[in-house]
C-alpha cells in the first residue's frame, strides 16, 4: 500500500501583515462582487477598478500596527536565513 504524500505549511513567524491583506480582499468581494451578476469580465473588472480607485483615494497610513510587538524593539535579534 502506497502512502499519500502530505506536506504541512507553516506560516511565517510574524505573518500578521497577511491579516491586513486578507481584509482588503474581503472588502473587494463585499463591495464589488457580492450580489452582482456582471455580464462580462470587462464589466466586473471595471467595478473592481472603481472600488480600488475609491479605496486608494480614501486610505490612511496604518501607523498603529503591532505597537507592542517584540520585533519593533531595537534590541530584537535579527536572524537572516
Amino acid at each position: 500500500m502506497k502512502r499519500a504524500a502530505c506536506r504541512t505549511g507553516v506560516p511565517p513567524t510574524y505573518a500578521s501583515w497577511l491579516n491586513w491583506i486578507e481584509a482588503e480582499f474581503a472588502a473587494v468581494r463585499y463591495f464589488a462582487l457580492n450580489g452582482t451578476d456582471h455580464r462580462s469580465h470587462a464589466e466586473q473588472d471595471a467595478v473592481i477598478g472603481d472600488y480600488t480607485r475609491w479605496r486608494n483615494q480614501h486610505t490612511r497610513p496604518k501607523s498603529e500596527f503591532a505597537i507592542n510587538s517584540k520585533i519593533r524593539h531595537p534590541d530584537y535579534p535579527f536572524r537572516a536565513a
